[in-house]
């Protein structure tokens, strides 16, 4: 049972994200809805007394209410495939004009999944009410089925309304950016749970590594997209082992390579390892389960894309860069996630590496800052998302970084530009610096530049 948490919870992602759990689901409760209703009024006469008889003049005759229900299910199935040569459509313009991991996004649609389902439900609740309607060995008109049948049409049809007026708004190059946007922020909402403004430190349980680590092996390949890390904690206490994970989170884990070390590894038999390896999520691809870097890279592939010079559209990086500013200041007004776990208290049981600010910053602004070196607006809008960031806390560990950035943003377009063009820069960036000054008295002090991550 143990080992059905991991498959239980990717199964609940994917009823959120996919178009075949929730569209299925469904069509299956509808379907059954149009088999027992017919069944229960063929049983009890009296639930299709309150049909209007406008509708039904003849309630003898089952040809009517064949020749509805095989009208409606015939032509749902036709919108059926209007509905999926749009939804194909859009999914191939997103993909060619954005960015392919972007697809991950429009598959979580919820109204995309309840317009596929209603329609296929709709077809499957006609399909299972026509046989109820037949004429030997005496004839049987469903009325009351057939009159729900009629109300999901009606519901068909304005869920078909709707499903093109929500698409024309979801190919939107702003909307898109919104949503990958909200749903990382989602994710740091649900691994940094505790809101801390101000603060940003690690975990302050001390951690000595011994020597009798044993590693213990990954069995399929694939990137890391879920950690049970409560799972992970009970059993760490329940063999009296020590368990140190060695990749994150969104990290490629080829198969035969060590994903985690466990002390003392005498304590440690196959099966343990087994139970260990369990609570881990291994795909094929990334997801937002736990990924928070995901997310950002799924806006930098956007703005990347926009600022080529094929595409050459600064508005989209400059909106797509706001939206990572929005990102990064809800990071930051979190405290970090637990590294060291800890049962009982001041005992580490499991160490959990997640990604850090720096490593964050890294990933959201620096091939922006690169390719956006001789495009003055991209980077004024850069140094404002720096600023904006810096304006929400008052920790020069998270300024300082910030400042280090600016000035890159600084120095590279002095390169492109010259030093006659980049004044609006260097007037944001001596914003930035004066945050880091007030705190800590070092305007003109020297920081050290970030090395590669």
């Amino acid at each position: 049972m143990n080992r059905l948490v991991p498959l239980l919870r990717t199964a609940m992602y994917a009823l959120r994200g996919g178009f075949l759990i929730r569209p299925l689901l469904i069509s299956i409760a509808l379907g059954l809805l149009g088999a027992v209703l017919s069944s229960l009024e063929e049983t009890i006469p009296a639930l299709s007394a309150w049909v209007p008889s406008v509708l039904f003049p003849s309630r003898a005759d089952p040809q009517v209410a064949q020749i509805i229900l095989a009208a409606i299910a015939g032509s749902i199935m036709t919108v059926v495939s209007i509905v999926f040569a749009i939804l194909l459509m859009t999914l191939t313009l997103a993909s060619m004009q954005f960015s392919p991991r972007i697809l991950v996004s429009f598959v979580r649609d919820r109204v995309t999944q309840w317009t596929l389902g209603i329609f296929l439900g709709t077809f499957a609740y006609c399909v299972a009410a026509l046989p109820a309607a037949r004429a030997l060995p005496h004839p049987f008109a469903p009325v009351a089925t057939v009159t729900g049948a009629m109300l999901l049409a009606l519901a068909c049809v304005a869920g078909l309304i709707f499903f093109i007026q929500h698409i024309s708004q979801a190919i939107s190059v702003n909307h898109i950016v919104d949503r990958i946007a909200g749903e990382t922020e989602d994710v740091i909402d649900a691994i940094m749970p505790a809101s801390q403004r101000y603060i940003y430190e690690t975990a302050g349980v001390p951690f000595e590594g011994v020597d009798r680590e044993v590693a213990v092996e990954n069995m399929v390949s694939g990137y890391i997209r879920y950690v049970d890390t409560g799972r992970l904690l009970y059993l760490a206490k329940a063999f009296k082992v020590r368990v140190r994970l060695l990749r994150r989170v969104g990290h490629f884990a080829p198969s035969g390579i060590a994903l985690f070390r466990v002390s003392p590894g005498e304590r440690l038999d196959p099966e343990g390892a087994r139970e260990l390896l369990s609570t881990f999520d291994i795909g094929p691809t990334r997801t937002l389960q736990q990924d928070v870097e995901f997310g950002v890279i799924q806006i930098v592939d956007i703005a990347l894309r926009a600022i080529s010079p094929a595409v050459n559209d600064p508005s989209t990086a400059i909106t797509c860069i706001d939206q990572l500013g929005r990102v990064l200041i809800r990071f930051v007004s979190r405290k970090p996630p637990v590294t060291l776990l800890c049962d009982p208290p001041h005992v580490v049981r499991v160490i959990v590496p997640w990604i850090e600010l720096d490593g964050l910053l890294e990933t959201a602004f620096e091939q922006i800052r690169h390719y956006s070196a001789s495009d003055l607006p991209v980077s004024l809008r850069l140094l404002r998302a720096l600023d904006d960031i810096a304006s929400t806390c008052h920790d020069p560990g998270i300024i300082e970084p910030l400042v280090v950035r600016g000035r890159r943003v600084v120095a590279g377009c002095a390169e492109r530009l010259g030093a006659d063009r980049i004044e609006k820069l260097q007037q944001r960036l001596g914003v930035l610096e004066a945050r880091l000054e007030s705190l800590t008295g070092t305007f003109r002090h020297p920081i050290a530049p970030l090395g590669d991550r």
